[in-house]
């Protein structure tokens, strides 16, 4: 397709002036004269054939055509400059905005995130954590990595690793759990998701008891109620090494139940960009050695 051939000074000097309302206020942004921002539009509207202000005592006013124009120039210079501003010291750099669940946030990504950012100087990771209810589009997000079973709509899910939840408590509870029974006496701390309990408790062949204890929308905070002595929570162990690996938090039984897993998750009509891809891509292989 062959590209007309504009002045683009010109362009700019109509997109500024539209914004500020007047040649004057446009030639103190551009730097220039006023004079001279009056001239690249006036040559500007000769190379188009139209006139895009109608020039009035009480300032500029936008034709039809300019009012057509406007917005998109107006977006054409703000891509522009958002791509320039990529530019640091020299270097290019690619944002992408990750959203996290904040159990494996916590869990491993961000222990292993600097590994990535140092093979990959160029790229500008944004973590946001949640809870694992996101809106990839309202809150401006590249990807989301969340748990389930992958069935999101409009989604693309790429499963990352599973994590069997199975009880665990702080030890000196733990030395009185010498049989699922004795769950019965304990507080069983929750998640949002009610059939876990259940769930478990029928693996292993007990009746499960009435489920009064403390609800939860995140892991870690359970996690951090059952390391306080406060209850017996089903978590992801997986996710919890180092809690583990302190003897923080012990885990009774070996029992453990199967619910779904961590995925990568973006917009099916998103465009993957090289740095999503790359992201993708180093996740996939660094999360198997967990």
């Amino acid at each position: 397709m062959d590209r007309p051939r504009l002045p683009f000074t010109g362009l700019r000097a109509f997109e500024v002036s539209a914004r500020q309302g007047s040649f004057t206020q446009a030639a103190v942004e551009l730097c220039v004269s006023q004079a001279a921002v009056s001239h690249q539009v006036i040559s500007l509207e000769e190379a188009l054939g139209v006139t895009l202000f109608n020039r009035t005592p009480k300032g500029l006013i936008l034709t039809d055509e300019g009012q057509a124009l406007l917005p998109v120039l107006t977006k054409s210079f703000d891509s522009i400059g958002s791509v320039l501003d990529r530019f640091m010291g020299g270097r290019y750099m690619e944002t992408i905005n990750v959203g996290v669940v904040t159990t494996f946030a916590v869990g491993w990504l961000i222990e292993n995130l600097p590994r990535f950012l140092r093979l990959h100087p160029g790229i500008d990771v944004r973590v946001s954590t949640n809870n694992n209810k996101v809106d990839l589009s309202k809150e401006g997000l590249d990807m989301a990595i969340r748990f389930g079973d992958g069935a999101w709509a409009g989604l693309e899910a790429v499963p990352l690793i599973e994590t069997p939840l199975t009880p665990m408590c702080a030890p000196e509870i733990a030395k009185r759990l010498q049989h699922p029974a004795a769950l019965h006496k304990e507080v069983l701390l929750r998640s949002y998701r009610n059939s876990e309990w259940p769930a478990w408790f029928e693996m292993v062949g007990e009746s499960c008891p009435d489920l009064r204890g403390p609800l939860f929308d995140s892991s870690i905070a359970m996690a951090d109620m059952a390391e306080a002595g406060a209850g017996v929570a089903l978590l992801p162990a997986r996710m919890l090494p180092r809690r583990v690996s302190l003897g923080r938090l012990v885990q009774p039984y070996q029992d453990e139940i199967r619910t779904g897993c961590y995925w990568l998750t973006f917009p099916k009509a998103k465009t993957i960009s090289p740095a999503m891809s790359m992201f993708e891509n180093w996740i996939r292989t660094e999360i198997r050695t967990l």
